[in-house]
């Protein structure tokens, strides 16, 4: 468990007053109030100066009872309900009953109007009642001693400035309490807006990932199967035997070979969405180290591969570059093989291994460029500018000055920490 979690536990969706049923406030205030009251007006009596109150009636008892019911609506109509908790609260307070908790009832319908974003009229209603209340009471009103006392309907007692005072500072408190509970609402409401498109966007990335590598995986693999099978089929159709038999049989050696790398590339991949408890992978991640093999599927599919690599005898690249960078050079050499036309295709592989950064140049002489434009329908290029691009690196492709195309990119060897340094 989170060791902030821990400690506010009150703090977590589900563990706050907003997150409650909404019966569950009125339910607990219905029996405390009236509970509180009674309890309050023994109280006032039992004094050697006893404070006046009128009794608890069946009237008062309505009082709080309609008070609480209009609590229920707090939140799908908060003017009404806060209108309806005022006018009881001016009632009461006119029968002179005793005050007790009852005050907890405007006091939730105000922090739950706030809450619902009608500050205007919270404060201006709240101040138009009190001075309603202050002018009526005024008109009206009894002196101390004849207080909840005698026939009158409303036998409240005329207001002093004392009592006026307290009643003011306990508004502007109760409305202060209202405003900071909005506001650290609307911090709670918004860091879970937060939380919840970082997790989207991570979904998202996730998403393009796992896209990425089986589009790498099956378009490589696939296509290195079509072309082996075409000329497995030549061959038998094509040439006598004994050659064609021995030719056709290392097209199918090929085409077993690279069946056999997509399934366990594909598994690798597809790792990442296993159920959690599942085993791991156990096939490495597609890195350099695997480039020979790489290389020679693709010079057995026919193309003449020619590689320069410059990469120092045992150098070790960050995970996020090596798996990038052939995954270049694989989707480099599959669009060769699809799109570069009739052979003989030469391709140039060229690797050069640097203090902070890696570069990758793949070239070709064939004359397939305009086909592999970036708004021809494939996800390829889409995919290794999208790749080269999270590592913070440079992606550039297009034709080769002299005809066929090149794919270029640079790729920092530090983009993860770099990236995680502005994160922070």
């Amino acid at each position: 468990m989170n060791s902030t979690a821990a400690a506010r536990p009150f703090s977590r969706p589900g563990r706050r007053p907003r997150d409650w049923p909404v019966w569950v406030v009125p339910l607990v205030l219905g029996p405390f109030v009236t509970a509180g009251t009674l309890g309050a007006q023994r109280n006032a009596d039992s004094e050697p100066h006893p404070y006046e109150t009128n009794e608890l009636d069946p009237f008062g008892v309505g009082l709080i009872l309609a008070g609480v019911l209009a609590l229920l609506f707090r939140r799908r109509a908060p003017v009404p309900a806060a209108a309806v908790v005022g006018a009881v609260t001016l009632l009461y307070f006119l029968r002179a009953y005793a005050y007790g908790p009852f005050p907890l009832l405007p006091t939730v319908a105000l922090i739950a109007l706030v809450g619902a974003g009608h500050r205007v009229s919270a404060w201006a209603g709240t101040y138009l009642g009190l001075a309603g209340f202050t002018a009526v009471s005024w008109w009206i009103g009894v002196g101390p001693a004849l207080r909840g006392q005698g026939e009158a309907l409303f036998p409240v007692e005329r207001p002093t400035l004392v009592g006026s005072t307290i009643t003011l500072l306990w508004t502007v408190a109760v409305l202060a309490v209202a405003e900071l509970v909005r506001i650290q609402s609307e911090r709670a409401a918004e860091a879970a807006g937060k939380r919840r498109e970082q997790e989207r966007r991570r979904a998202s990335e996730e998403r393009l990932q796992i896209a990425r590598e089986l589009h790498d995986v099956l378009a490589h693999n696939i296509s290195m199967i079509n072309v082996q099978a075409g000329v497995a089929l030549h061959l038998m159709d094509e040439q006598p035997e004994p050659a064609g038999s021995a030719a056709a049989r290392t097209a199918l050696a090929a085409i077993k070979e690279a069946s056999k790398e997509a399934l366990t590339e594909m598994r690798s991949v597809i790792g990442v969405l296993r159920n959690q408890g599942e085993s791991a992978p156990r096939s490495p991640t597609a890195g350099l180290d695997r480039l020979d093999d790489l290389l020679g599927r693709a010079r057995t599919a026919g193309l003449k591969v020619h590689a320069e690599i410059d990469l120092p005898e045992g150098a070790s690249l960050p995970a996020g570059p090596d798996l990038a960078a052939f995954r270049i050079v694989q989707e480099s050499l599959t669009n060769i093989t699809r799109h570069a036309g009739p052979g003989p295709v030469n391709a140039w592989v060229r690797i050069a291994y640097g203090e902070r950064e890696i570069s990758i140049r793949v070239d070709d002489d064939g004359r397939g460029a305009p086909l592999l434009h970036e708004d021809s329908g494939g996800s390829g290029l889409h995919g290794m500018r999208e790749r080269v691009a999270a590592l913070g690196g440079v992606f550039s492709a297009g034709p080769r000055p002299g005809g066929g195309f090149r794919v270029a990119a640079t790729l920092p060897l530090d983009g993860p920490e770099r990236a995680e340094d502005e994160a922070r």
